[in-house]
């Protein structure tokens, strides 16, 4: 457990929950998910003391559920989003790749929640996740700033700190879109490789899974976020312009967020066509050499069949056959033989029958 406290231009960490709300800025809590649990009758009596609500027990089941998709959710005294993060994961405490790790195991979409009063946010992280402790230290470090510049960049709300860490967690699919890109590359390239061992299909399905996976978790993430737009537009204006222009931030982060996101999903989509497409194309190849097979094939058996015949005719049991009695038949055949094979393979040459460019 973290506990910050944020007042204007200074970022302070605190050793324990103070005992009321401090009269000027804003508390931040963040759990990993098993001290949460562990911890929620304290959160419970700490908020509730603070807030004069608590959180009802479905929303602290959410916050508890590793399985939960990304939504969005309301209450009189707070509002709750679950936002499942994507990045991607680590294997043997090192960094997933193409090359050492599978890519179905290489995604981590653990869920992260916020619950967001006037006053505080209360955020529940996987055991693993790096996001609290990335914005602890940079916030800390802009606090301590004597940049002017950098202390006005601190969040001076709870929605802000909230709209920030979302935009970090989207923006975390870089990593793994370079790892998905690479990953799916190298499955392109094996398929087009003719002579290369047989084509591990698992992987490709392992691949096109982890895909679908990813689109269905970033449409709930943008339905997450269109709900909270839609329920950021009813919150009251306020009276003081700069009270207005929070709202207005906050509306510019919330669009910046939903915008991420929708590219993301973009290129999901697009690395999904691009899947499919492989498959297409490698099935398409797998044709086109069956076909140049059975044309050649076809080819020589058009070249063959009247050498059979000819054979087979003076192959015939009957004593009155033509030139079976000539001491030059044997020649004639032969000759009749291979006057047909070049002409017939003349025919195919000039046709462009085996010609591979067609």
């Amino acid at each position: 457990m973290r506990i910050f406290h944020v007042n204007g231009d200074q970022f302070i960490e605190l050793t324990e929950p103070p005992e009321n709300l401090p009269a000027a800025g804003w508390l931040w809590l963040g759990y990993a998910r098993d001290e949460f649990e562990s911890d929620v009758a304290s959160i419970q009596s700490t908020l509730r003391r603070w807030t004069g609500g608590e959180l009802i027990d479905l929303h602290v089941s959410d916050l508890l559920n590793e399985q939960l998709p990304s939504h969005f959710d309301t209450t009189s005294w707070y509002d709750l989003l679950v936002f499942r993060r994507l990045a991607a994961g680590t294997r043997n405490g090192q960094p997933a790749t193409a090359a050492t790790t599978p890519v179905a195991e290489a995604i981590d979409t653990s869920p992260v929640g916020f619950a967001l009063f006037d006053r505080v946010l209360l955020s529940v992280h996987p055991d693993d996740c790096v996001v609290r402790d990335f914005f602890a230290g940079r916030l800390a470090q802009q606090g301590q700033s004597h940049d002017t510049r950098n202390a006005a960049r601190l969040p001076p709300n709870p929605a802000d700190l909230m709209l920030r860490m979302l935009n970090h967690m989207v923006d975390s699919y870089l990593d793994l879109r370079r790892l998905l890109s690479k990953d799916l590359a190298e499955r392109q390239r094996q398929l087009f490789q003719p002579d290369a061992r047989p084509f591990d299909w698992r992987t490709l399905l392992d691949l096109r899974n982890a895909l679908h996976l990813l689109e269905d978790t970033c449409e709930d993430q943008q339905a997450a976020i269109v709900e909270w737009i839609d329920a950021l537009d009813e919150w009251p204006l306020g009276d003081s312009e700069a009270q207005r222009r929070e709202r207005e931030l906050l509306r510019v982060r919330s669009r910046d967020v939903q915008e991420h996101v929708q590219r993301v999903l973009s290129h999901v989509r697009r690395l999904e066509s691009s899947a499919e497409t492989a498959v297409q194309m490698h099935f398409s190849a797998q044709s086109h050499r069956t076909n140049h097979i059975m044309r050649t094939l076809t080819v020589l058996t058009a070249i063959f069949m009247p050498l059979n015949l000819v054979t087979g005719f003076f192959g015939m049991n009957f004593d009155r056959l033509p030139l079976i009695h000539s001491t030059v038949g044997l020649w004639i055949v032969i000759g009749l033989l291979v006057c047909t094979g070049v002409a017939l393979s003349l025919l195919v040459w000039r046709k462009r029958y085996l010609d591979s460019s067609r």
